[in-house]
Order: structure tokens, then C-alpha cells, then sequence
């Protein structure tokens, strides 16, 4: 058991038979009453955000997350093939664990499988992938870097916005968690 005072982000607890982790959390003492502690929640399962105010001291269970790095083979039937690159045991998870970050799932990637208790609650992508641009509009002589931007579907199928000099061809740095371009990267 930990109480309010233990909170720190990335901690995960159980709130009424779910697991959330803290995203951000503020000790609040007004001038008159007790202090309490204002919460922002995210929901392991689904991804939800919810807001909780605990009174200063609250005490609640902490729940234990593993995290183990697996090898992701394919996607079929709305499962997932993960393979354990040390054991070479393979595993089919629910593709809807990984949620949005699916869309950035490549043969032979690294992802975390999330484990509570010994089941699967979650998969995790790496923060940064790149990738490589297989349809969007050619760049036009003129278009600067500080210009606009364009659609870009890459090899993963996932569509993202990317200024208009990037062409077909390129690889390029995304954040899969806010889905955005971060630059052209060489390999």
C-alpha cells in the first residue's frame, strides 16, 4: 500500500479494479482545510484520462507493471505475433493492447509487452521510429522548409503531416506518441 505523499509520475496504481498510471499529479494546501492532492489518471487498458482528487494521506494499492522487450513477427486475425528474442517463445496478444501505436508496427521491431500479474495489459512502441515515406505529393521548386506541410503515408501505413520538401523515398524520424515529423534522417 502507498498513500498520496508516494506519488510520483509513471507510477501505477489499482483504482477500483483498474490500473492507472499518474501522468501528473499537484499537493495542494489551501490557506483554510486540509491539503489533498489534485491527479491526472491514464487508464492501462484503455488509454482513458481521468482527473482524481485524494485527500492528503489517502492511502491505495500499487500496482506492479514488467516490462519485457519482444520482437514483433506479424499482425493477423486481430492478433498480434510477439517473439521473445532470448527464448524465441512466441506469443499472440489482442492487436487492440497496442492501441493507436499500431500503426507503427514494422516486421522484426522491438516493442515492450506491459505484464501485470502475468497478463498482458498493454504493448509499447519505441518513443522515436523511423520510417520510410511511400506516397505523398512531389515537393515543388519553391516550397521552403518553413512552408507548410503535406500527408505523407509511410511504409507502416500510418499517415502523417511532413513539410513539403520530403519525397518518396526518404525515411523519416516520427514521435509515435504525438504522431508528428521530427526530421529526414540518412541511413
Amino acid at each position: 500500500m502507498i498513500d498520496t505523499s508516494d506519488f510520483r509520475n509513471g507510477l501505477s496504481i489499482i483504482l477500483d479494479g483498474d490500473i492507472y498510471t499518474i501522468v501528473e499529479f499537484q499537493h495542494v494546501k489551501p490557506g483554510k482545510g486540509g491539503a489533498f492532492v489534485r491527479s491526472k489518471l491514464k487508464n492501462a487498458r484503455s488509454g482513458a484520462v481521468i482527473d482524481k482528487t485524494w485527500r492528503a494521506g489517502e492511502r491505495m494499492e500499487q500496482a506492479v507493471l514488467e516490462r519485457h522487450p519482444m520482437q514483433y513477427l506479424y499482425a493477423q486475425d486481430g492478433l498480434l505475433h510477439l517473439m521473445d528474442p532470448t527464448t524465441f517463445d512466441q506469443v499472440e496478444v489482442d492487436e487492440a493492447l497496442a492501441g493507436g501505436a499500431k500503426k507503427y508496427l514494422k516486421d522484426g521491431s522491438e516493442v515492450m509487452v506491459v505484464t501485470h500479474q502475468g497478463s498482458v495489459i498493454g504493448v509499447e512502441v519505441p518513443f522515436f521510429v523511423n520510417l520510410e515515406v511511400m506516397m505523398t505529393d512531389p515537393g515543388v521548386r519553391g516550397d521552403t522548409a518553413s512552408g507548410g506541410s503535406k500527408p505523407a503515408t509511410l511504409e507502416t501505413g500510418a499517415v502523417i503531416q511532413v513539410p513539403f520538401f520530403v519525397n518518396i523515398g526518404d525515411r523519416v524520424k516520427v514521435d509515435t506518441r504525438t504522431d508528428t515529423y521530427l526530421e529526414r534522417v540518412k541511413e
